[in-house]
């Protein structure tokens, strides 16, 4: 299918900007706001443009997600919606209010919902500090129907939880399948947000992490009782 040319001003500019990306820049390429000044002169808030194809499912990356970029980088890692179309350039959700991005990160405890980091946070084996934001999370419904639910993620996950579909439905139906022990165990955990590992437990995710030579170690010890 023929795309429609990026330089036909009749489009409007966030259009023209997925088409630039597409024609010019090429999915998983770095470029830079002067580079979206050049393409689009004259044009006021074209960067704005661009960065509005993230309501559509479109990846683009900055040094926030990115470490390799510099400051005045980005990188266009995967295209979403085509936006080009007919009823497609139509926002999937309004932007967020203050007041509406605080209440999702009181209420999801100020951190990180996929893989717990708080603000501030250095990721491990790194200097790199976590940043939390308000992500769209498309969930599928027991009755097959998806619904789009706000939840606070970090940078990272973020980039790399782009295009996710959670099940609760699924989730439901592993309740349903807990003994009565299993349930109560599941249940405290949910009540204070926070599973309590036992120390085996916590040994063996250590042990996963050992090389071979030292693991065989831990088994030659077991063994010996």
């Amino acid at each position: 299918m023929t795309l429609p040319s990026w330089t036909d001003e009749t489009l409007g500019t966030k259009k023209r900007a997925a088409l630039w990306l597409v024609a010019v820049i090429g999915e998983g390429n770095i470029f830079t706001k002067e580079q979206v000044q050049a393409a689009f002169p004259g044009v006021s808030q074209a960067d704005r443009r661009v960065r509005e194809l993230r309501d559509h499912g479109w990846q683009i990356d900055t040094n926030r997600e990115d470490a390799a970029l510099g400051p005045h980088e980005l990188r266009f890692v995967q295209q979403g919606m085509p936006v080009w179309e007919p009823g497609k350039a139509t926002r999937s959700g309004s932007a967020l209010s203050t007041t509406q991005r605080r209440e999702v990160l009181s209420r999801d405890g100020h951190l990180c919902r996929s893989c717990g980091i708080t603000p501030g946070e250095t990721y491990a084996g790194t200097y790199e500090s976590a940043q939390l934001d308000i992500a769209r999370r498309t969930v599928r419904q027991p009755d097959g129907s998806t619904t789009t639910e706000l939840v606070s993620e970090c940078n990272r996950c973020r980039v790399g939880g782009l295009h996710q579909v959670t099940d609760v439905g699924a989730v439901l139906a592993g309740v349903d399948g807990l003994g009565i022990l299993e349930r109560k165990l599941l249940a405290g955990w949910i009540d204070k947000d926070r599973r309590e590992f036992s120390e085996s437990e916590r040994l063996w995710g250590a042990y996963r992490a050992l090389p071979e030579e030292s693991r065989s170690r831990v088994r030659e010890a077991l063994a010996e009782e």
